[in-house]
C-alpha cells in the first residue's frame, strides 16, 4: 500500500503525524506492507491533512484526515467518509498552472531522483551549456520579475552583477517571509528544496558568483531542517560545489538563519544582518548589486524569483512569457488566508480578476457574510474594496488602483471587521517593527497611532493631519516598511470613511 502524506508545516499543526501514527500502527497490526511517502503540501490547507493513495496510475485525495479515520482505508477506500476522488481532477487543481509548484505535493522533497524524474536539473543541464551572457539574455527575455514584493526585472539585477567589478561575486536568497498572510516561501522550501538550489545554481552560473546564501527567519524550523538537508544532499550528488555535475563549473552555498525581525525582509537590512551586523537599512547608492554582500556585487532575490528559474531554462523563455498580462509574464502564487472557506496557495497565470480569486476560488467567508475588503500585499499592502474585485492580478493594474501586489499574499475580511482598527493595526505594526534608521518611519508611526486614536475619539480635524502624515512616510522612508505603512491606512479611510465616526463629515 503506497500513501503520499505531507509533512509540511501547516499539516503537521493540522495533525499530520497523528495520522502517520495511525497509519503505521494500524499497517502493523493487519500485517499489510506499507510505504509511506512524506511530500510537501498541494496547497489546499483546509483540506490538510490531505493523504493520497496511489490506485491505477492515479493518485486519489482523502481528507482532512484524523487519526481515527484511518482504519476505514484499509477496508474499502471508495466508500471512505474522507473520499475526495482523483487529485489532479480537483477543482482546485485543474484551474491552476503549476510551474514553480509542480512538484509540491508530488514528491518526497528530499529525493533528488524523484526530483529529477520530475523534470528537475533539466534547467541546470542547460544553463552549464550556455554563456554568462545568455543565461541572463534567458532570464530577461522571460519577463520574470522580482516575486518579493517590488516586481523588478530579474534580468536587470542579474546583467549589473555580471557587469559589476569584483573579485567574488554572490548570490542571496531572501527568505525572510516575514508578511502576514504569505507562506509560499515556506512550501517551496518544505516541500521542493532542490528547487530553490538549481535557481541559485543558474544564477550563480549567470552571474559570475560561486556562492550563495539563503537567509531563512527562525520561526520556520521546518524549512530550516529541509534545506540544510537538501544542501547537503546536493553536494554529495555534484548538484552543488566545485564541479556542478562534472562540468567543471562551481557554486556552492549554506543556510543562515536570521533572529525573524520583520525589517530584514528588506535586502539591504538582510545583508546586515547576514553580516553579523544590526538589521537595520542602507541608504542607496550604492546598489546590492554592485556593493552587496561583504561590499561584493551581490544578486538579492525572493525564494519564488529563484525557484521559478529552473522551469524557464527547462522549457525556455518564451513558454513562460507567454503566461500573464502586459508586463506580469508567468505565473504567481497567490496565498489565500484571512476569513476564507477555502485558503492555501493556488498559482495562476498573471491577469485573473481579484474577484475571481475571492468568490471562487476561495469561495467568499468561511463565515458566510459577504467580503468587506481584501488586503494585498501583506500586513502593508492597501485594502481593495468590492468596487475593485474585477482588477486583474497584474502588478502595473493593482498600482493604478492604488494597491499593490507584493509577495502576493491576500487576507479576506467580512463585514464585521473594524476598519479603523485595521488601518490602526498597520501603523502600529510599523511602530513596533521599523528599525529606526528613517525618522518618519521611526516617529511618523508613532504619531499616526495617536493621531488615528484621536479619529476614534471623534476629532475629524485629524484626518487631514493622517493623510499629510502618510505622504510624509511614503515619501521619506528608505525601506517598504515606513513607505508603504500609508497604503492600508489611506484605503481604509477612502473605502470606509463611515466607520471613521466623525471623522467622515472632515473627509467630505
Amino acid at each position: 500500500m503506497k500513501v503520499y502524506l505531507p509533512r509540511d508545516a501547516a499539516a503537521k499543526a493540522l495533525g499530520a503525524e497523528a495520522v502517520a501514527q495511525a497509519l503505521r500502527a494500524e499497517a502493523d497490526r493487519r500485517d499489510v506492507p506499507l510505504e509511506l511517502v512524506r511530500t510537501g503540501t498541494r496547497g489546499m490547507i483546509w483540506l490538510e491533512p490531505l493523504l493520497e493513495i496511489e490506485c491505477d496510475g492515479q493518485r486519489h485525495g482523502f481528507g482532512p484526515m484524523t487519526a481515527a479515520d484511518v482504519p476505514a482505508l484499509f477496508e474499502t477506500a471508495d466508500a471512505h467518509p474522507k473520499a475526495l476522488g482523483p487529485v489532479e481532477e480537483l477543482d482546485w487543481m485543474k484551474r491552476q498552472t503549476r510551474l514553480t509548484f509542480q512538484r509540491c505535493g508530488v514528491i518526497d522533497p528530499l529525493d533528488l531522483g524523484q526530483y529529477e524524474a520530475h523534470g528537475g536539473l533539466a534547467g541546470l543541464r542547460r544553463a552549464l551549456g550556455m554563456t554568462a551572457a545568455e543565461i541572463v539574455q534567458e532570464v530577461t527575455e522571460s519577463g520574470l520579475r522580482g516575486r518579493g514584493g517590488a516586481g523588478f526585472p530579474t534580468g536587470i539585477k542579474w546583467n549589473t552583477v555580471l557587469n559589476a567589478e569584483g573579485p567574488q561575486k554572490y548570490i542571496v536568497c531572501n527568505a525572510d517571509e516575514g508578511d502576514s498572510g504569505t507562506f509560499a516561501d515556506r512550501m517551496i522550501m518544505e516541500g521542493d528544496p532542490f528547487c530553490l538550489i538549481e535557481g541559485m545554481a543558474i544564477a550563480g552560473l549567470g552571474t559570475g558568483a560561486t556562492k550563495g546564501y539563503v537567509y531563512l527567519r527562525s520561526e520556520y524550523p521546518d524549512a530550516i531542517e529541509v534545506m540544510e538537508e537538501a544542501v547537503r544532499r546536493a553536494q554529495a550528488a555534484g548538484v552543488l560545489g566545485d564541479d556542478l555535475l562534472g562540468s567543471g563549473r562551481a557554486f556552492d552555498m549554506e543556510i543562515r538563519v536570521g533572529a525573524g525581525a520583520y525589517v530584514c525582509g528588506e535586502e539591504t537590512s538582510l545583508l546586515n544582518s547576514l553580516e553579523g551586523k544590526r538589521g537595520i537599512v542602507r541608504a542607496k547608492p550604492p546598489l546590492p548589486a554592485l556593493e552587496g554582500f561583504l561590499g561584493r556585487p551581490t544578486v538579492v532575490n525572493n525564494v519564488i524569483s529563484l525557484a521559478t528559474v529552473p522551469v524557464i531554462f527547462e522549457k525556455g523563455a518564451r513558454f513562460y512569457a507567454d503566461f500573464g498580462l502586459g508586463r506580469s509574464k508567468g505565473t504567481i502564487p497567490v496565498q489565500i488566508a484571512g476569513n476564507v472557506a477555502r485558503g492555501g496557495l493556488f498559482e495562476t497565470a498573471f491577469g485573473m480578476p481579484l474577484g475571481t480569486l475571492v468568490e471562487e476560488i476561495a469561495g467568499g467567508t468561511a463565515s458566510g457574510r459577504p467580503v468587506k475588503a481584501v488586503q494585498v500585499g501583506g500586513p502593508l499592502g492597501a485594502y481593495m474594496h468590492a468596487s475593485q474585485f474585477d482588477t486583474p492580478f497584474g502588478y502595473e493594474e493593482f498600482d493604478g488602483q492604488g494597491g499593490l501586489i507584493g509577495h502576493a499574499g491576500i487576507v479576506v475580511f467580512d463585514e464585521s471587521a473594524d476598519m479603523l482598527e485595521m488601518a490602526r493595526f498597520a501603523m502600529e505594526f510599523c511602530a513596533v517593527e521599523s528599525c529606526g534608521k528613517c525618522t518618519p518611519c521611526r516617529i511618523g508611526a508613532v504619531r499616526g497611532v495617536e493621531t488615528l486614536e484621536r479619529i476614534r475619539a471623534g476629532d475629524g480635524a485629524a484626518v487631514e493631519l493622517l493623510a499629510d502624515l502618510c505622504d510624509t512616510m511614503k515619501d521619506g522612508s528608505l525601506c517598504a516598511l515606513g513607505g508603504f505603512t500609508p497604503y492600508p491606512v489611506m484605503s481604509a479611510l477612502r473605502h470606509f470613511p463611515e466607520e471613521f465616526g466623525a471623522a467622515r463629515e472632515a473627509a467630505e
